[in-house]
């Protein structure tokens, strides 16, 4: 699957969303992905995940559980691991902290790819590897159906050669150690709230889409 292929899907689910949003990070911007539209589809669902499983396999990666932050990554998460052969847990906030919970547990040097739906800064999937890394497991690699572009994944460039290879930017929170997989990568443009052209040209409020009522 390519970049244009992805964006279509995203398209033809209304899930490429243009306007002013407040992002998770508390930034602004004009486009949002709503990823939940897509995967509503079992189908769509299932052939991402399938598509992601691919890389993976490819780059020669062994897991032995996909792990997800909820909300957002579970169903993402899910396909993935249903598409690999392995075990799906997911992480949960509880009072501002990942928890694995609901009976999940982790075996001392299991390997575990952390899945998210989307991947932005990674912040909240480097916090659901800090959770499971802390029960004894061993994350392997990080994967998203789509990339935001801070981070640089796996096949753009950043661990292949190449004569321009890319660079990740200062928000993202992945370690460069781990491989990053992703389908493709939708580069918009990010405003801190107090530099954003949105409010200072239409005086318009930044809608929060997100699964957790901030984006």
């Amino acid at each position: 699957m390519n970049k244009s292929q992805l964006e279509n899907i995203y398209k033809e689910a209304h899930a490429l969303l243009e306007g002013h949003f407040l992002l998770s990070s508390g930034n602004h911007s004009t486009h949002y992905l709503q990823s939940a539209k897509v995967l509503e589809n079992p189908q769509v669902a299932s052939q991402l995940g399938d598509a992601l499983a691919a890389q993976i396999k490819a780059a020669g990666i062994q897991a032995d559980t996909i792990c997800s932050p909820a909300l957002g990554g579970i169903l993402a998460g899910y396909e993935l691991a249903r598409s690999l052969g392995v075990r799906f847990i997911f992480t949960e906030r509880v009072d501002g902290q990942m928890q694995l919970r609901r009976g999940f547990n982790i075996e001392s040097g299991e390997r575990v790819i952390v899945c998210e739906d989307i991947i932005t800064t990674g912040g909240s999937a480097l916090e659901s590897a800090r959770c499971v890394e802390f029960l004894g497991a061993k994350v392997v690699a990080y994967a998203g159906l789509a990339n935001r572009g801070f981070c640089v994944r796996m096949d753009s460039g950043s661990r292949v050669s190449g004569a321009n290879p890319k660079q990740k930017k200062p928000e993202c929170r992945l370690p460069d150690s781990l491989p990053l997989f992703a389908l493709g990568d939708f580069e918009f443009e990010m405003y801190a709230p107090e530099e954003c052209p949105l409010c200072a040209q239409n005086h318009s409020k930044a809608t929060k889409p997100g699964s957790r009522g901030n984006g």
